[in-house]
Protein backbone atom coordinates (compact mmCIF):
# COMPACT_ATOMS: atom_id res chain seq x y z
CA UNK A 1 0.00 0.00 0.00
CA UNK A 2 1.61 2.95 -1.09
CA UNK A 3 1.80 6.40 1.68
CA UNK A 4 -1.19 7.73 -1.12
CA UNK A 5 -3.35 5.43 -0.94
CA UNK A 6 -6.54 6.59 1.19
CA UNK A 7 -8.85 4.02 3.20
CA UNK A 8 -12.61 4.36 2.30
CA UNK A 9 -15.21 3.74 5.20
CA UNK A 10 -18.77 4.02 3.41
CA UNK A 11 -20.74 2.81 6.85
CA UNK A 12 -22.29 0.05 7.59
CA UNK A 13 -21.94 -3.93 9.89
CA UNK A 14 -20.07 -6.58 8.78
CA UNK A 15 -20.31 -9.36 10.59
CA UNK A 16 -17.89 -12.36 11.77
CA UNK A 17 -19.14 -15.07 8.65
CA UNK A 18 -18.07 -11.97 6.43
CA UNK A 19 -14.70 -11.88 7.99
CA UNK A 20 -14.78 -15.65 7.23
CA UNK A 21 -15.90 -15.66 3.77
CA UNK A 22 -13.79 -12.72 2.61
CA UNK A 23 -10.53 -13.82 4.10
CA UNK A 24 -11.54 -17.51 2.98
CA UNK A 25 -12.26 -16.33 -0.76
CA UNK A 26 -8.41 -14.67 -0.84
CA UNK A 27 -5.89 -16.84 -2.93
CA UNK A 28 -3.92 -19.99 -1.05
CA UNK A 29 -5.98 -18.43 2.40
CA UNK A 30 -7.04 -21.52 5.33
CA UNK A 31 -8.83 -21.21 8.41
CA UNK A 32 -7.09 -22.54 11.35
CA UNK A 33 -7.24 -21.83 14.59
CA UNK A 34 -4.36 -20.32 17.28
CA UNK A 35 -4.91 -20.27 20.98
CA UNK A 36 -8.70 -21.77 20.54
CA UNK A 37 -9.46 -18.76 18.19
CA UNK A 38 -9.66 -18.68 14.52
CA UNK A 39 -6.78 -17.27 12.31
CA UNK A 40 -6.39 -17.56 8.46
CA UNK A 41 -3.11 -18.56 6.88
CA UNK A 42 -1.45 -17.89 4.04
CA UNK A 43 1.35 -20.61 3.36
CA UNK A 44 0.85 -20.98 6.61
CA UNK A 45 1.24 -17.91 8.49
CA UNK A 46 -1.51 -15.96 9.94
CA UNK A 47 -2.69 -12.96 8.21
CA UNK A 48 -5.79 -12.22 10.42
CA UNK A 49 -7.26 -13.74 13.05
CA UNK A 50 -11.33 -13.75 15.02
CA UNK A 51 -9.39 -13.72 18.62
CA UNK A 52 -11.51 -10.61 19.76
CA UNK A 53 -14.67 -11.10 17.75
CA UNK A 54 -16.89 -11.57 20.38
CA UNK A 55 -15.41 -7.68 21.13
CA UNK A 56 -16.80 -7.01 17.47
CA UNK A 57 -13.35 -7.21 16.22
CA UNK A 58 -11.55 -8.81 13.67
CA UNK A 59 -7.66 -8.55 13.82
CA UNK A 60 -5.39 -8.00 11.01
CA UNK A 61 -1.77 -8.80 10.97
CA UNK A 62 -0.21 -5.23 9.54
CA UNK A 63 3.05 -3.67 9.55
CA UNK A 64 3.02 -0.37 11.62
CA UNK A 65 3.22 1.77 8.68
CA UNK A 66 0.37 0.48 7.31
CA UNK A 67 -1.59 0.33 10.16
CA UNK A 68 -0.75 4.11 10.94
CA UNK A 69 -2.46 4.91 7.30
CA UNK A 70 -5.40 3.08 7.96
CA UNK A 71 -5.98 4.02 11.70
CA UNK A 72 -5.35 7.96 10.38
CA UNK A 73 -7.99 7.38 7.94
CA UNK A 74 -10.41 5.59 10.05
CA UNK A 75 -10.15 5.90 13.56
CA UNK A 76 -13.22 4.72 14.61
CA UNK A 77 -12.80 1.44 12.14
CA UNK A 78 -9.46 0.58 13.25
CA UNK A 79 -7.22 0.47 15.86
CA UNK A 80 -3.73 -1.00 17.48
CA UNK A 81 -3.95 -4.24 18.97
CA UNK A 82 -2.81 -2.92 23.00
CA UNK A 83 0.64 -3.70 23.96
CA UNK A 84 3.75 -5.57 21.94
CA UNK A 85 1.11 -6.77 19.11
CA UNK A 86 -0.01 -3.49 18.34
CA UNK A 87 3.41 -1.79 17.79
CA UNK A 88 4.26 -4.62 15.75
CA UNK A 89 1.35 -3.70 13.34
CA UNK A 90 -1.39 -5.94 14.62
CA UNK A 91 -4.97 -3.97 14.42
CA UNK A 92 -8.22 -4.35 15.32
CA UNK A 93 -10.82 -3.67 12.46
CA UNK A 94 -14.53 -2.66 14.33
CA UNK A 95 -16.95 -4.83 12.64
CA UNK A 96 -19.97 -2.43 13.47
CA UNK A 97 -18.46 0.33 11.49
CA UNK A 98 -16.82 -1.41 8.62
CA UNK A 99 -19.22 -2.49 5.51
CA UNK A 100 -18.21 -4.89 3.34
CA UNK A 101 -15.72 -3.42 0.83
CA UNK A 102 -13.85 -2.11 3.75
CA UNK A 103 -13.35 -5.53 5.06
CA UNK A 104 -12.79 -6.98 1.87
CA UNK A 105 -9.86 -4.32 1.49
CA UNK A 106 -8.20 -4.46 4.71
CA UNK A 107 -8.14 -8.08 4.39
CA UNK A 108 -6.46 -8.05 1.06
CA UNK A 109 -3.81 -6.32 2.53
CA UNK A 110 -3.58 -8.16 5.35
CA UNK A 111 -2.81 -10.97 3.05
CA UNK A 112 -0.91 -9.07 0.40
CA UNK A 113 2.00 -8.15 3.25
CA UNK A 114 1.62 -11.60 4.29
CA UNK A 115 2.37 -13.36 0.81
CA UNK A 116 5.19 -10.39 0.05
CA UNK A 117 6.93 -11.29 3.71
CA UNK A 118 6.80 -15.14 2.84
CA UNK A 119 8.24 -14.96 -0.25
CA UNK A 120 10.87 -12.49 1.25
CA UNK A 121 11.47 -14.99 3.98
CA UNK A 122 11.90 -17.43 1.17
CA UNK A 123 14.78 -15.77 -0.39
CA UNK A 124 16.39 -15.61 3.04
CA UNK A 125 16.80 -19.13 3.67
CA UNK A 126 18.01 -20.50 0.21
CA UNK A 127 21.82 -20.07 0.36
CA UNK A 128 24.24 -19.19 -3.14
CA UNK A 129 24.51 -21.69 -4.89
CA UNK A 130 21.24 -24.05 -3.79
Amino acid sequence: MSQRSKVVVFGGVATIDDFRRLALGLDGAEESSHMGSPDFRVGGRIFATLAHQAQGYGNLMLTPEVQGLFVGEAPETFVPVAGGWGRMGATHIRLATADEETLAGALRTAWKLRVEKNAQAGRRRRRPGK
